[in-house]
């Protein structure tokens, strides 16, 4: 597989990798955690390149849709100011960093990071063409996210064990979905722990 590497035009979108989605939160993706050194070299690419960072991220009001008690699939997870709605302190966001809040609506639901957010508006203004994407969870806003960005005309980058799914069958499923549409795979960084990834 050939490196892929950072050019003008390119940045960086990490998903979601916030408390609540890591193992121990309400929504813990197993194995989520292994993704944080293949994603803190790719952020450490992007510093060195000077390529935009962005990290979007559930910003829930208290009564989200989305929660068991109001009707929807989840546990409550990702409450707007609570502990489990903040990025891991493991991830190593740069200080100039964009963060998209998503999901704030208290009716609407938005696995995409395009769903109701400025991001278009934002990569538009940084002049982006190509995003490379990592984050959680593959089989929801990954997928989502990488689907709106090429039906927006971006060229997607996926980083190979900078992913993580819920279910891995249908993490797989998504990959191979997300492939089919046009994206492409680049291998983690050799500076990343071999041993990490999630699939």
């Amino acid at each position: 597989m050939e490196p892929l590497v950072f050019e003008p035009g390119d940045a960086l979108l990490v998903v979601d990798v916030q408390n609540d989605f890591l193992p121990g939160g309400a929504l813990g993706v197993a194995g989520g955690d292994r993704i944080l050194p293949i994603l803190n070299a790719w952020l450490a690419r992007a510093r060195q390149a000077g390529v935009p960072v962005f990290a979007t991220r559930d910003w829930h009001p208290p009564g989200h849709c989305s929660f068991r008690e109001f009707g929807g699939p989840w546990p409550v997870h990702c409450v707007a100011g609570s502990v489990g709605a903040q990025f891991s302190s493991a991830l190593a966001l740069p200080p100039q960093v964009q963060v998209i809040s998503k999901a704030t609506a208290p009716d609407r639901e938005a696995y995409s990071s395009f769903a109701g957010t400025d991001l278009a508006g934002r990569l538009a203004a940084a002049g982006v063409k190509r995003i490379f994407i990592g984050g959680l969870a593959t089989d929801y806003c990954v997928v989502e996210t990488t689907k709106d960005a090429l039906a927006l005309g971006y060229a997607v980058v996926l980083l190979q064990g900078a992913m993580c799914a819920i279910d891995p069958r249908d993490g797989e499923a998504a990959v191979a979905r997300m492939l089919q549409l046009g994206a492409v795979v680049a291998p983690a960084p050799q500076a990343a722990d071999q041993a990490a990834g999630c699939g």
